[in-house]
């Protein structure tokens, strides 16, 4: 029996019931993720701040702000690049990889779909911190 599953599904995290992911996570957001998750309650500066001009993940306590007794609190409204991962872009080897701190990196199908969202992802990121950045005093 296959194990493997699109990337999207995030079924070998619930499975396994994991979140390394979760911690101290540098996660870059969009604003599409910021106004999904402000949807939800949240106030932008409870859950975000900001580095180099792009926005992330806030971490407390060295945990993804939305990590609740070890399950993320808005799983079905989590920002894109969570349901993403482990697909990662490795700049070094200019490679899409499964993130080797995944322990279960393994279990999840990369097709070519998962490659192209998160080039548009990394594209959309680097284009609102570009507009983030002129827009500075």
């Amino acid at each position: 029996m296959d194990k493997s599953v699109n990337t999207d599904s995030g079924s070998p995290c619930l499975l396994h019931s994991c979140n390394e992911c979760c911690l101290e996570t540098e996660m870059p957001l969009t604003k599409k993720d910021v106004v999904r998750i402000r949807k939800k309650g949240y106030k932008t500066d409870e859950f975000t701040y900001e580095k180099d001009g792009e926005l992330h993940l806030r971490n407390r306590m060295k945990k993804c702000f939305f990590l609740k007794e070890g399950r993320c609190s808005i799983y079905e409204d989590r920002p894109e690049g969570c349901r993403i991962y482990p697909l990662i872009y490795d700049s070094d080897s200019r490679k899409f990889i499964t993130d080797e701190l995944c322990p279960h990196r393994s279990e999840f199908k990369v097709e070519e779909g998962d490659k192209d969202r998160l080039k548009s992802l990394l594209r959309r990121v680097e284009k609102e911190k570009a507009r983030r950045i002129r827009l500075q005093p």
